[in-house]
């Protein structure tokens, strides 16, 4: 099959399967036996790579399928795989081959995040179990239809919030739940990076080995610049989320979790693109504030130029009435009331132990079981979403019931987003 296929070929060679997979018959992957290994194949071979490493590396699965649309990454992921694990896994560029292998039971996913949330449907729709990189939506209407097709088509969904799988970490939320350092109500989140300029693109030829209309995907189409791929689409609005949704959602999603709340009530967010001169478009410096109806409050700052952060480079603090406890990347820190460390704990990120969780819950066929379960994800996912709309709107959110958007219709024409003509992700 030619790799470089326009999204009218694309549309026409799914012809077949199409309504198959919109009543959700679609060709049904096995149910994998608990003594089974699972087959996957993983999608995306950037950050994919890693994931790759980290699936390969357990007896639980098998790594079948790598797919990525750049040709010359992908064939260097191939042999990377070949020389690490002593076997050859199939590499194609286009996705479709993975969801219609029916011995493929769940695909694992680190793309550009416009492609997160329909791919994912697509999936649950092949009747694959799916693992997502974060954040698990472009916006916050894919986000509800992601939710809604696991429900469907009963499919296990995890978002790599890995963290959540980290015994160190669960061990430190646990301590905020049982009420050591008492009522917590206020909690600072931060990330902070020294990332360079992306410079100003020009207009190029798209390179032989890579199929940019298949990578521009669900996104309406534009033309292609030297100083977009494989990276810096994070920074314009068309396909990414910025620093916020970037690495911001890992440690909204410890705040929510800590914090024990749900879907805020309003959002107010400041910053703006201050330290270079270039093409990207989502702010280097930003804060955001949260509240909730619980009365308690989440802050969020973003440094992408500037370091340390509040407390090192990123870190979750919660603040109780007779202490607080800091969560870092894999360790936290309890203090007392005038901030005397009392004791540290250190432990594994949790990559290992969340790939063993969504495993185990693909082989019992048992969502509830999973760690961070995608209904979960999308919560925290939509806070960074509402960051980042209250930043662009310059405006107050405020939020109903499920976080939606009240009374500014300029912020909630961003709860969607336009696709390209063929590909709107349906359930």
């Amino acid at each position: 099959m030619n790799r470089h296929l326009s999204r009218r070929q694309f549309i026409v060679n799914s012809a077949a399967g199409g309504a198959l997979l919109a009543a959700g018959h679609s060709i049904r992957a096995r149910a994998a036996s608990p003594n089974e290994q699972v087959v996957i194949g993983v999608i995306g071979m950037s950050r994919g790579q890693a994931l790759t490493k980290t699936y390969a590396s357990s007896p639980l699965c098998r790594v079948k399928y790598l797919c990525d649309v750049d040709q010359t990454r992908l064939d260097g992921a191939v042999a990377n795989v070949e020389k690490a694990f002593g076997y050859k896994a199939q590499g194609v560029t286009d996705f479709r081959h993975i969801l219609d292998d029916p011995e493929v039971d769940a695909v694992v996913m680190a793309l550009p995040v416009h492609w997160h949330a329909p791919l994912s449907i697509l999936a649950c729709k092949a009747g694959k179990h799916v693992y997502v990189e974060k954040p698990c939506c472009h916006n916050p209407r894919e986000g509800e239809l992601l939710v809604e097709a696991a429900r469907k088509y009963k499919r296990v969904v995890q978002m790599g919030n890995q963290r959540r799988s980290s015994p160190v970490i669960q061990e430190g939320i646990a301590r905020i739940h049982s009420g050591e350092i008492g009522r917590v109500y206020y909690v600072r989140s931060w990330y902070s990076a020294i990332r360079e300029s992306i410079g100003k693109g020009v207009a190029a030829p798209v390179p032989d080995h890579l199929d940019y209309d298949l990578w521009q995907g669900p996104a309406p189409r534009k033309p292609y610049k030297d100083n977009l791929i494989p990276y810096n689409w994070h920074w314009h609005w068309h396909w990414g989320t910025g620093e916020l949704g970037n690495n911001g959602t890992h440690m909204l999603d410890i705040a929510r979790w800590g914090l024990q709340v749900d879907f805020p009530t309003g959002a107010t967010a400041a910053g703006g693109r201050y330290r270079f001169d270039d093409d990207q478009e989502t702010p280097d410096t930003l804060v955001v504030s949260y509240d909730f109806p619980e009365e308690k409050t989440i802050f969020w700052e973003g440094l992408s130029c500037n370091r340390p952060g509040m407390d090192g480079p990123l870190g979750v603090t919660f603040h109780g009435e007779n202490g607080s406890i800091t969560i870092g990347n894999k360790d936290y820190t309890v203090r007392d009331r005038d901030g005397k460390v009392l004791e540290e704990q250190d432990g594994p990120l949790g990559d290992a132990e969340h790939r063993d969780n969504f495993l185990e819950a693909v082989r019992a066929n048992a969502p509830d079981d999973l760690n961070a379960e995608i209904g979960e994800a999308y919560r925290s996912t939509l806070l960074s979403h509402l960051g980042n709309i209250a930043y662009r709107t310059k405006s107050r959110i405020h939020c109903g019931d499920n976080g939606t958007i009240l009374d500014n219709e300029a912020a909630a024409a961003l709860w969607q987003r336009e696709y390209e003509p063929g590909w709107e992700p349906v359930v």
